[in-house]
């Protein structure tokens, strides 16, 4: 089972999207700290950003255990799925 170029493109534009929301949210924090509003209020939308943040690592890290998995053979797949780990524990 192959990825089409059509399902990778979706792919990276969901990203994009998700990034392009948490650009948003991060500026809406930064307004926050400007106008002085409370440290509750703030940490809600920080939580929320690093929520945002861990769903797209986890997507992209996911799409390149997949690519590995996929595509990889033999040796060089043993060593993408090792390091596909190694960057999964410096994630969490």
């Amino acid at each position: 089972m192959e990825v089409s170029g059509v399902e990778r493109d979706k792919t990276v534009q969901d990203l994009i999207n998700r990034m392009k929301r948490i650009e948003g949210q991060a500026r809406g924090v930064q307004r926050m700290l400007e106008e002085g509003r409370h440290c509750e209020e703030l940490i809600v939308q920080l939580s929320a950003m690093r929520a945002a943040i861990g769903k797209v690592a986890l997507a992209v890290l996911g799409n390149y255990l997949e690519e590995c998995l996929l595509t990889g053979v033999g040796e060089e797949r043993e060593k993408a799925i090792e390091r596909a780990k190694e960057l999964f524990l410096k994630f969490s």
